[in-house]
């Protein structure tokens, strides 16, 4: 099945919002609170304000759990989000959930995923090699790919950033052949495109090089969506919202589902 069918599979619309439920600090994070159930109630709380503002799916990460491991995190970080995507699931009814294990754990997503239940996960770095925040980042497909049949996950669909934002390429190539070397030769199911950093969306020239270069490839807008920039989804096949979906725009705050509402509701008209 192609790309495009596999997304079409899972987002009958053709185009999906993607809401972002950002898990309190996890178990061995700096942060972390000491209560598990809180870090859940949390989550829930918030699953139900996106799914109640109209998302078409959420993302479910440990947003909270910096400073990041570069690529494979901690057994209680895997542990403790299998429970809290479980829980998000059970709740979810038919709205797909999926999983973004920061900053890169490919594995653990895919674990997770699979016990899980959840339908997806978003991969920051699957081809080349980016300098970041956590140091140098490879490409992991090769692994990802074969652990994922290893799984029996086939269905699990792998949405992949192209040059993540917070990092920046060790030998830029041109966003065409990258675009390119993703979908045909580690197969992503989606390709992602952000802007520099989380709060920034992605420029009008990115979207439009990956859309020319990988025309039935789903693009998805990973970066600084609000109401101001929704129109940008007319380009694309999805988006993910999270930093102005809540109260007050403090990113470590509750969902506020009005916001929601309202990123929603833009975003499908200017795609209408």
């Amino acid at each position: 099945m192609a790309a495009r069918d596999r997304f079409r599979a899972l987002f009958p619309r053709g185009r999906a919002i993607l809401g972002m439920v950002h898990l309190q600090a996890l178990p061995g994070a700096p942060l972390y609170g000491g209560d598990v159930d809180a870090v859940i109630a949390a989550a829930l709380a918030d699953a139900d304000a996106m799914r109640r503002g109209g998302v078409d799916a959420l993302i479910v990460e440990n947003f909270n759990d910096n400073p990041f491991y570069p690529e494979h995190v901690e057994p209680e970080t895997v542990a403790a989000m299998a429970i809290a995507v479980k829980e998000i699931v059970r709740g979810a009814g038919d709205t797909p959930v999926g999983v973004n294990v920061l900053r890169n754990d490919w594995k653990a997503a895919l674990a997770v995923a699979a016990t899980a239940g959840a339908r997806f996960i978003r991969l920051n770095v699957l081809t080349d090699a980016l300098v970041t925040d956590q140091g140098l980042i490879e490409a992991p497909a090769h692994l990802a790919l074969r652990y994922r049949r290893t799984l029996g996950a086939d269905h699990v669909l792998l949405f992949a950033d192209l040059y993540s934002k917070h990092g920046a390429p060790l030998a830029p190539r041109p966003l065409p052949t990258v675009a390119r070397d993703m979908a045909e030769r580690a197969m992503a199911d989606a390709i992602i495109v952000s802007g520099d950093e989380s709060a920034q969306p992605p420029r009008q020239e990115d979207i439009a090089a990956v859309r020319r270069a990988v025309p039935e490839m789903p693009l998805i807008l990973g970066s600084g969506m609000q109401p101001s920039t929704a129109h940008l989804l007319a380009l694309a096949d999805g988006a993910v919202f999270g930093y102005w979906a809540k109260r007050d725009d403090v990113v470590t705050n509750p969902v506020d589902p009005a916001k929601v509402r309202r990123f929603v509701s833009l975003a499908h008209a200017s795609v209408l």
